[in-house]
C-alpha cells in the first residue's frame, strides 16, 4: 500500500525519537521513500548521520540555509510529499502548531504544507493531560491533523500513564490507513462501526454497564479505514486509542448511540461490534440514592433499551447495503447467531464466546463464526486486528461482488 509514497518525517525533540529509526525501516520495508526535518531538540537524541543513512536521504534543519533554500525550499519540501508525519510529536511542538507558528523548519513546514499530517504525540503524562495540551490537539483535530496514540505505558520520568508514543508498527499502520484512503478496495464507501459497551444511567453516580473494552470495534474501524473507506466509530466509554483517520462519536447510553448511528447519513456498510446494554433503569434518579441503615435496597424498575441493529436493519432508502451484527453468546453460541439474525434482519452475524474462560472480552483474541445467508464461516482464534482485517477483507469483497445478500426476513 506504501509502495512509491513520499513521506516526509519530522522527528522533534523527546526521547521516543529513537523510534523514530524504526519506523524509517518500517516505512522502507513497505515500499515508501522517506525525507526527514530534524529539529535542534531532536538532535540531542537521534543525529542526522541515523537519520540520513536508512532514508539515504538529506535531512533537513536549517531553515536558513542558503543551499537548502535555493534547491529545495521550506515550501517545496513541505509539499514535495504525501503525507507528513511528525514522531515524536512533542508538546512544544504541537503546541506551536496550534498557533501557527514559523519559527523553525519544522514548524514552518507544518504552516505551508497542503498535504496530509499525521502526529504521533509522546511527553510527560502530566504534560499531555494539562489543560494547554488538551486543548492545542482539539484545535489541531478540527483543523484535520490526524492522531495515533499515544499509549498508556511506563515512561523515562518514572511516571506511567497515557504520553508513550505509538510504537512503530502502529504508526506505519496509521500511515497506510492514511494513504490507502483513495486507493484501497473500499475507497469511496462510507462504513459506520459500534464499539464498545454502553452505561445506562441509575443515578448521578452509579449505571448499567457490560465488561466490553472496545478492542475489537475498534480495531474493525481501524481495518477498514486501511482499505480506503470512509468511517465513522460510534463509541462507549473506553481506554482504547482512537483509530487514525477515523471520525469518532463518543456516546454513553443505547439512546445516544442510537441517535449517531442515525445521524451518519447514507452507509454502504454498517458493523454493530458495540456491546448495548439490552436494558436501562426507567426513571434514573437526579440524585444519588442514598444507603439507609436497616432499609432494604431500592426497586430498580427496568424497561427495554432501543434496539440498535434492528432499527439499522429495517428496509428502506437509508438502509446499508450490508449489516453486520455480534452476537455476544455464553452458551448455544452458533444457534443463538442464526436466529439473531434471523430476529434483528441484518445481513451477517459475527458470533462469539464471550465466556469468562474464553478471555475475550477485553482480552486480545477472538474466535468467531461468521453466519450469512449462505451458511456458517468458522474462523481460527485471531488477535483481534486479525479478526478485523479478515472481516474488512470479507466487506470488501462482497461490496466489490454483485448483489446478492440474502437480508434474513
Amino acid at each position: 500500500m506504501l509502495n512509491g509514497k513520499r513521506i516526509l518525517l519530522i522527528v522533534a525533540g523527546g526521547i521516543a525519537a529513537f523510534k523514530s529509526l524504526e519506523l524509517i525501516r518500517k516505512l522502507r520495508a513497505r515500499g515508501a521513500s522517506v525525507r526527514c526535518v530534524l529539529t535542534d531538540a531532536g538532535a540531542k537524541f537521534v543525529t542526522p548521520l541515523s537519520l540520513q543513512a536508512l532514508t539515504e536521504d538529506k535531512v533537513y534543519s536549517d531553515m536558513f540555509s542558503l543551499t537548502d533554500e535555493s534547491e529545495m525550499g521550506h515550501i517545496q519540501l513541505s509539499r514535495d510529499a504525501d503525507l507528513v508525519v511528525v514522531a515524536p510529536a512533542t508538546a512544544n511542538l504541537l503546541a506551536r502548531m496550534a498557533a501557527g507558528m514559523a519559527d523553525d523548519l519544522a514548524a514552518t513546514v507544518l504552516l505551508a504544507t497542503d498535504k496530509p499530517v499525521l502526529a504521533a504525540p509522546a511527553m510527560n503524562v502530566r504534560m499531555w493531560t494539562h489543560a494547554a495540551t488538551v486543548a492545542n490537539v482539539e484545535t489541531l483535530k478540527k483543523r484535520g491533523v490526524i492522531f495515533v496514540g499515544p499509549n498508556d505505558g511506563a515512561m523515562a520520568c518514572n511516571e506511567f500513564g497515557p504520553g508513550r508514543m505509538s510504537e512503530p508498527e502502529e504508526i506505519a499502520v496509521a500511515i497506510e490507513a492514511v494513504l490507502g484512503a483513495s486507493t484501497g478496495p473500499l475507497a469511496g464507501k462510507r462504513a459506520l462501526v459500534t464499539s464498545g459497551p454502553t452505561r445506562e444511567a441509575i443515578d448521578p453516580v452509579r449505571y448499567i454497564s457490560n465488561h466490553s473494552s472496545g478492542k475489537q470495534g475498534h480495531a474493525i474501524a481501524a481495518a477498514l479505514a486501511r482499505l480506503g473507506c470512509e468511517v465513522t466509530l460510534v463509541s462507549g466509554p473506553v481506554a482504547v486509542a482512537d483509530p487514525p483517520g477515523v471520525k469518532v462519536v463518543r456516546i454513553d447510553s443505547a439512546d445516544e448511540m442510537l441517535a449517531a448511528c442515525l445521524a451518519a447519513g447514507k452507509l454502504d456498510v454498517a458493523v454493530f461490534a458495540a456491546a448495548v446494554a439490552d436494558w436501562k433503569a426507567a426513571k434514573p434518579a437526579t440524585a444519588k440514592i442514598k444507603k439507609k441503615a436497616g432499609a432494604p435496597p431500592p426497586a430498580l424498575e427496568l424497561v427495554p433499551n432501543p434496539d440498535v441493529l434492528a432499527t439499522v436493519s429495517k428496509p428502506g432508502a437509508q438502509r446499508p447495503l450490508l449489516v453486520v451484527g455480534f452476537a455476544a453468546e455464553t452458551e448455544n453460541l452458533v444457534a443463538n447467531a442464526i436466529d439473531k439474525r434471523k430476529r434483528k434482519g441484518c445481513d451477517w452475524m459475527v458470533a462469539n464466546d464471550v465466556s469468562p474462560a474464553t478471555g475475550t472480552f477485553g482480552g486480545e483474541r477472538n474466535t468467531v463464526h461468521l453466519v450469512t445467508g449462505e451458511g456458517v464461516e468458522e474462523w481460527p482464534t485471531l488477535a483481534k486486528d486479525e479478526v478485523a482485517g479478515r472481516l474488512a477483507d470479507r466487506i470488501a469483497r462482497q461490496l466489490g461482488a454483485p448483489r446478492t445478500l440474502k437480508a434474513a426476513e
